[in-house]
C-alpha cells in the first residue's frame, strides 16, 4: 500500500503501467475483434484467429518472437481500415468490453498513486486508437502507445509509425521524464512481460505483475516485488467507492496546506518571541 503523499517541493514522479494482463485481464486489441467483425472490418476467419491468439496470450504470455508475429499479423489485418470507424467502434463498446476486465488491484494502485501526487502513465504496445480511450476510462494522465501510419484517405496504410515495445518503452519513459521533470529514481513501473524489463529497470520501483516465467525469474533474481492481480471488476462496482478530485484540486489542496503550515510556523515564532520579551 502507498501511504505517503509526495512533498509539493520534491521532483515530480509518475507510475508507469503496462496495459494488457497488468491493468486489464486480456489483450486490449484482441478484445475488440468481435466489435470489428460486427463493424465489417474483419471476417469470421480473422475473428477465430484473434480468439486463438488471445488464448495463447492468456495461457503463457508472449515472448519476443510471438510479439513480432502478432505485430506483423495485426499490421496486415488493419491495412485499409478507416481510422474514424475504428475509433467509433471502440467508443461504442469500450464500457461493455473493457470495464468488466479491469483488475480491481490495478485500479486501486492507480488511485493510490494519484493520491500520492504522482502522474499515471499507460505504456502499451497496443494501438493508440484503443489505448487512449482506455487510458481516459482509467483516469490516466498520459498514454504511450503504438501509432499506425494513416494515409490521405483516412485509412491505415499497414505501416507502423511508432512501435511502443521493449526498449522503445524505456526510451519513451526517459523522454517523458525529461519533458515533465520526473525523477525516475522515485518513479514506479508495473508489467507482466519480460519484454518490458527495459521499462522496469529504468525506474527506482519496478514491479512484476502476473509475470510470465521469464519475468518471474528476472524479478526473483533482482528482488523486484511480484504482485498477483486476479480480481477483474467493473469500476462502478468497486468497493469502497473512491472519488478522486480533479488533479488541479489536488495541487490547490497541497498549496493551501503549505500556506497553512507556513502561517502556523510564523504564528508560533511570534508567540515564542512575545513570551521571551515578557520574561
Amino acid at each position: 500500500m502507498l501511504t505517503f503523499v509526495e512533498n509539493c517541493f520534491s521532483p515530480r514522479t509518475a507510475a508507469f503501467f503496462d496495459l494488457d494482463k497488468t491493468v486489464i485481464a486480456k489483450s486490449s486489441t484482441l478484445t475488440f475483434s468481435k466489435s470489428f467483425y460486427q463493424g465489417g472490418l474483419i471476417n469470421r476467419r480473422a475473428v477465430l484467429r484473434t480468439a486463438y491468439t488471445q488464448f495463447v496470450f492468456l495461457a503463457g504470455g508472449a515472448d519476443h518472437d510471438q510479439m513480432e508475429r502478432m505485430r506483423e499479423y495485426l499490421s496486415a489485418l488493419c491495412k485499409g481500415w478507416n481510422v474514424q470507424l475504428v475509433k467509433d467502434l471502440v467508443a461504442e463498446t469500450l464500457h461493455d468490453l473493457i470495464d468488466p476486465i479491469i483488475y480491481d488491484e490495478a485500479a486501486t494502485l492507480i488511485e493510490e498513486h494519484h493520491t500520492a501526487g504522482r502522474d499515471v502513465v499507460i505504456v502499451s504496445t497496443s494501438g493508440a486508437e484503443v489505448v487512449e480511450p482506455i487510458g481516459e476510462l482509467l483516469g490516466a494522465d498520459r498514454v504511450v502507445a503504438t501509432r499506425m501510419v494513416v494515409g490521405d484517405d483516412g485509412c491505415f496504410t499497414g505501416e507502423i509509425e511508432y512501435y511502443a515495445y521493449g526498449p522503445t518503452k524505456a526510451e519513451a519513459i526517459k523522454a517523458l521524464a525529461e519533458s515533465e521533470g520526473y525523477d525516475l529514481s522515485r518513479c514506479y513501473a508495473y508489467s507482466d512481460s519480460a519484454t518490458d524489463v527495459p521499462m522496469l529497470e529504468s525506474v527506482g520501483h519496478p514491479h512484476a505483475v502476473n509475470p510470465d516465467r521469464a519475468l518471474r525469474r528476472e524479478a526473483t533474481l533482482r528482488e523486484w516485488p511480484i504482485l498477483v492481480f486476479d480480481r477483474p471488476v467493473r469500476l462502478k462496482q468497486r468497493l469502497p467507492a473512491f472519488s478522486m478530485p480533479p488533479r488541479p484540486a489536488l495541487v490547490a489542496a497541497a498549496a493551501v496546506g503549505a500556506a497553512a503550515l507556513t502561517a502556523g510556523l510564523v504564528w508560533y515564532a511570534n508567540r515564542r518571541r512575545a513570551a521571551a520579551l515578557t520574561t
